[in-house]
Formats: structure tokens, C-alpha cells, sequence
């Protein structure tokens, strides 16, 4: 991935899935590994819920929670780190692979 706060700019992430519920949600928690090569987790969380709205079409609502961030995190990384227009592309990018697969 990148990231133009990151202090590396590219880096690498694992994702940790909490929900799987096909077809309706997917919630996942990203972590990367630490100087100890544990995988850390940060605090924060994806989600997409779909709900049906008629034969060919849906609705689309994405959660990004960076509530339980801890406070020496948010000391090193702004919070939250990704903008409205970051959250609206990747429902784009989700509609984009939607429309794709159909």
C-alpha cells in the first residue's frame, strides 16, 4: 500500500477479517508487523454492509471506526487518516468490481 503520511511512504498491511457474512457484510481490521515480527493491530476497522434494493441493485454503506485507536498512536498518525473523498473512492472502486462481476 501507500500512504503519503506514512513514514514510508509504501508498506505492507494484513488484514485481520472479524465479520464475513456473504452477502451482506465484511469487516476487517488492519495490522502490520512490529519490530518483534508480531502483528500489531492499531485500533481501527473496515466495514461494508450491503442491503438489497431491488433486483439488480443495492445499497452500499462502508464504516472506517478509528474509535479505539490508543493515544500513542494518534500521537504518531493524524487521525482519522484518510478523508471523505478516500472513503467515497473506494465505494466507487466497490461499485466499479460490482458492476464488473455482474
Amino acid at each position: 500500500m501507500y500512504h503519503a503520511n506514512h513514514p514510508d511512504g509504501d508498506y505492507r498491511m494484513h488484514n485481520r477479517v472479524e465479520v464475513l457474512d456473504p452477502p451482506r457484510s465484511i469487516a476487517w481490521q488492519p495490522g502490520q508487523y512490529g519490530p518483534d515480527g508480531e502483528i500489531g493491530y492499531g485500533g481501527w476497522s473496515w466495514r461494508y454492509d450491503l442491503a438489497e434494493e431491488g433486483a439488480a441493485a443495492c445499497r452500499a454503506t462502508l464504516t472506517y471506526d478509528w474509535s479505539t485507536v490508543p493515544a500513542f498512536l494518534r500521537e504518531h498518525i493524524a487521525f482519522p487518516p484518510f478523508g471523505e473523498d478516500h472513503l467515497t473512492r473506494s465505494l466507487d472502486n466497490l461499485a466499479a468490481l460490482a458492476e464488473a462481476a455482474r
